[in-house]
């Protein structure tokens, strides 16, 4: 079992930039694509972006193409989520997740997500 910690997240204006990140620990964080998915209030929980073991592979919901980037680091058990030029569309809870071992690579379905950190809100204004 992994545990997962975001952090990063708070109130910015439409435009500006964040920086999330995703601290791991336990069973080994490096053999795990891993994934950002984000929950605004009454709303379905929807993948934005996720990233392969090794960190030379991603791909993203088009929603946030051009303006997020997602990578890793995994000497420090980290996985982060660069937002640039963000919408007050963005506003939400941002979670990430391991992507089950098996599941296809491109798939945005959360059911092929396990383990899952608590959130971090982002609040974008406009």
């Amino acid at each position: 079992q992994v545990q997962l910690v975001e952090s990063g997240g708070g109130l910015v204006q439409a435009g500006g930039s964040l920086r999330l990140s995703c601290a791991a620990s336990g069973r080994a964080f490096s053999s795990f694509a891993m994934g950002w998915f984000r929950q605004a209030p009454g709303k379905e929980r929807d993948f934005v972006a996720a990233i392969n073991w090794i960190g030379s592979e991603s791909h993203y919901a088009d929603s946030v193409k051009g303006r997020f980037t997602i990578s890793r680091d995994n000497a420090k058990n980290t996985v982060y989520l660069q937002m640039n030029s963000l919408k007050p569309e963005d506003t939400a809870i941002y979670y990430c997740a391991t992507k089950s071992p098996g599941t296809r690579w491109s798939t945005q379905d959360r059911t092929d997500f396990g383990s899952w950190g608590q959130g971090t809100q982002v609040t974008v204004s406009s």
